[in-house]
């Protein structure tokens, strides 16, 4: 059985629990936390040198960290990875554009608003270039599910795992979804789908 090391509410392990559940892997799930000081042990770090979450032990005892990867890695030889090769670049170009566009200020704006210890971090400046540059990559998602039921391909993706588990609580972050009619739509189009899980399920 694969291992995951997880923070429960970190939209980052969320997309590790979402692949195995449209996998039908079973996960042992054990709770860490970057801020109760529990990735940061010689035991974590031995695993995950960046002192991250997630983390996953396989089966056969190796380790492996990123969530993009960890994804890709689950997702091997499966539906959620798509077999033609344009598509499948193209899921790897959405994956980049999370990690580079997207989550830095979809996820780190929630975080500055929920996390207490961040608060002091929160500044209007900060805020506010946050949501300029989280309302920018919300847009170009829009354009794309303006004309596509999902971001690469024709089908459920890895692409769309990796972009649902921000995007849907992005509000919590203080992003207005109103004005993104696509990905609403798009929203309830993954959390409609068979095998689905909730953030804190």
């Amino acid at each position: 059985m694969i291992t995951l090391y997880e923070q429960p509410d970190s939209g980052n392990c969320y997309k590790v629990r979402l692949v195995a559940a449209h996998t039908g892997r079973a996960l042992e799930r054990v709770t860490v936390s970057s801020r109760d000081g529990s990735t940061r042990t010689p035991a974590y770090l031995a695993m995950n040198p960046i002192g991250k979450v997630p983390a996953v032990k396989l089966a056969d005892g190796r380790f492996l960290a990123e969530s993009n990867a960890i994804m890709l890695h689950l997702a091997e030889g499966t539906a959620l990875l798509p077999a033609d090769a344009y598509d499948r670049a193209k899921a790897y170009e959405w994956l980049f554009f999370e990690q580079y566009s997207h989550e830095p200020a979809i996820a780190v704006r929630r975080a500055l608003l929920t996390y207490a210890e961040r608060a002091h971090l929160a500044t209007p400046e900060r805020l506010g270039a946050l949501l300029e540059a989280g309302n920018a990559a919300l847009a170009v998602m829009e354009a794309r599910l303006a004309r596509a039921d999902w971001l690469a391909g024709d089908a459920f993706s890895v692409a769309d795992i990796a972009l649902y588990a921000y995007t849907h609580t992005a509000e919590e972050g203080g992003y207005d979804l109103a004005p993104f009619p696509a990905i609403r739509g798009w929203l309830a189009r993954v959390a409609a789908l068979p095998g689905h899980v909730g953030l804190l399920d």
